[in-house]
């Protein structure tokens, strides 16, 4: 089973008042395990940043001129997240929002809701009445946080996939070691070469004092079949 977590940073609160992606990270889950499969792309807005905008990303309308647009790299970015892996998202709306309304500009299909986990859902019904942002998850599931200074997406979806982990029951990865191992044993040992000594036969004569009681039992039988044949 194939999972993107996936994180967006933006201009703004809305695309519909022209506000844009600036950076996509993507983290690649495979049966719940880290892959080591990333996808980050920074982007040009093609509009400039507010200074509260710029001091929340860290980064500058200067460090984003020069990159690449949106539509540049919507195959690229559709390619690693595939047509049916589950996108793992913290509060969805936000950034389908983004990505939707940047890809029908680009002239793509938008994602469908119907692939989206929620992970502000989870942790809201798992946590009811609690602070449950990224930061407060991370302290929560003891997840080291300390490189979060400022917000980046593929960091992000790097802390929310550890995260989203945590949330669906943990990881045992002394389990996973310890099946690997059962799985190999049982293999050698249905393969293990089974030597089978061959015994002669033995004969195991009746003696002569049974063999003459059961001849006198016989002749008490007056009504028998083998004399009748």
């Amino acid at each position: 089973m194939r999972e993107i977590v996936l994180d967006t940073e933006t201009t703004g609160l809305d695309p519909e008042q022209g506000h844009k992606i600036v950076e996509i990270g993507c983290v690649e889950l495979v049966n719940h395990m880290p892959t080591g499969r990333t996808f980050q792309e920074y982007l040009n807005p093609e509009r400039e940043m507010g200074e509260d905008v710029i001091a929340v990303h860290g980064i500058t309308n200067e460090f984003l001129k020069d990159k690449p647009k949106f539509k540049e790299v919507a195959e690229k970015f559709i390619e690693f997240i595939g047509t049916d892996s589950k996108l793992v998202i913290h509060n969805a709306a936000f950034d389908m929002k983004f990505l939707n309304a940047e890809l029908s500009t680009a002239g793509y299909e938008k994602l469908s809701f119907d692939r989206v986990i929620d992970t502000l859902i989870m942790a809201r019904q798992k946590f009811p009445g609690s602070r449950v942002n990224l930061n407060e998850l991370c302290k929560r599931f003891n997840v080291d946080a300390s490189r979060r200074t400022v917000h980046g997406a593929l960091l992000d979806s790097e802390l929310l996939a550890e995260v989203y982990l945590e949330l669906i029951g943990g990881r045992e990865p002394g389990l996973v070691l310890n099946a690997q191992k059962s799985s190999v044993q049982k293999t050698e040992q249905v393969h293990e070469k089974v030597e089978h000594i061959f015994h002669e036969p033995r004969s195991f004569p009746v003696p002569s004092e049974e063999l003459a009681a059961h001849r006198e039992f016989l002749k008490k039988i007056s009504d028998n079949l083998w004399e009748k044949s």
